[in-house]
């Protein structure tokens, strides 16, 4: 197993990713993962991500194979924001977003009752051009941020509002599985998720977050929040001016604020996506590699793309939210 560096950016990011090549061979990927998987995941939590190369991976059951070598607890998605296609237990398609837009950085459902603790990426075609996921070290995003932005939402965390729409965004089936409003309202309860029925029956909910968490294993604080990529500003003008025509400011399907209520500005959401860019690391995907990324101590993002692109995620080591804690982050459990 022979490791090497993601390429760096012209500014030098504060963490580069390894390379692994697995040399898989005639063994298989799965026999491969199987024999090398401590190791693997060894990388993965020195170095908060790794690239596995050299796999031939090009089908979901190839990918399922590999996975089970990993030997890897899924988690399942609830509270999606965007359709994915389930293929097996804990692995999806990419949610579904219009190629020519970016999908900003964030951590994969850090607003969620249960978030996963590590991510699989596994690319079974390559687009022409563009389409990497790129990441970036969520400890160091925190430490360059402004200290009193980072102040205040460590002080008061972050709220998420959501308005359930036929027409955009997750449906309230896709996103918690049922279309019972009892059910939904009894996960809402358990999760600490404020619910209002609307009277055409659609649904909108907030949610209170921790904005940084500490790393249970390596013990650093870490940016983990959806606060800029799921707010207002980050959306395309010509999109939000749109739905705020048709749903209002508090029918948007997204939007974030800090914890005590206030809107967030736009120049502060425009500073976290800079922060984000100056910390970027990124490679073009070629089919076959799988990316294995903690979720926690690693922000990610998709960037826009040409041509056909088909990569799976595959979502392990499931963790609990807890509440947000005045004065101090909270520990990633």
């Amino acid at each position: 197993m022979r490791t090497t560096l993601f390429p760096r950016r012209e500014t030098p990011a504060p963490f580069v990713p390894p390379e692994i090549e697995s040399s898989a061979g005639e063994s298989g990927a799965a026999a491969w993962a199987a024999e090398h998987h401590t190791e693997v995941l060894a990388v993965v939590a020195e170095h908060g991500a790794a690239l596995v190369t050299g796999l031939g991976l090009r089908t979901v059951p190839d990918v399922v194979a590999v996975l089970g070598a990993l030997d890897l607890d899924p988690a399942r998605e609830t509270e999606g924001f965007a359709h994915r296609t389930p293929y097996a237990d804990g692995l999806y398609s990419s949610a579904a977003w219009p190629p020519q837009r970016p999908m900003c950085m964030h951590h994969e459902l850090s607003y969620a009752g249960q978030y996963p603790g590590l991510l699989c990426f596994a690319c079974l075609e390559a687009p022409t051009a563009g389409g990497a996921t790129a990441l970036a070290d969520a400890a160091a995003v925190l430490e360059a941020l402004p200290p009193d932005e980072v102040a205040r939402f460590e002080e008061e965390g972050w709220i998420l509002t959501r308005a359930y729409h036929d027409e955009i965004g997750a449906t309230l089936s896709e996103a918690f599985g049922t279309d019972s409003a009892a059910a939904v309202d009894t996960y809402c309860r358990d999760n600490g998720i404020d619910t209002q029925w609307q009277p055409d029956g659609s649904l909108r909910t907030r949610q209170h977050r921790a904005a940084v968490v500490r790393h249970r294993e390596t013990g650093r604080r870490c940016w983990f929040n959806q606060i800029a990529f799921l707010n207002q500003w980050t959306m395309d003008p010509e999109v939000r001016d749109f739905l705020v025509e048709e749903y209002g400011v508090d029918g948007l399907p997204f939007n974030t604020s800090y914890g005590n209520g206030e809107t967030i500005p736009a120049d502060t959401i425009a500073r976290i996506n800079e922060v984000y860019e100056a910390h970027t690391v990124r490679r073009p995907w070629n089919a076959g590699d799988l990316m294995l990324v903690d979720n926690i101590r690693t922000a990610h993002s998709r960037e826009a793309y040409e041509g056909p692109r088909q990569v799976v995620v595959a979502m392990a080591d499931p963790k609990r939210q807890t509440p947000p804690a005045a004065g101090a982050g909270r520990a990633a459990s």
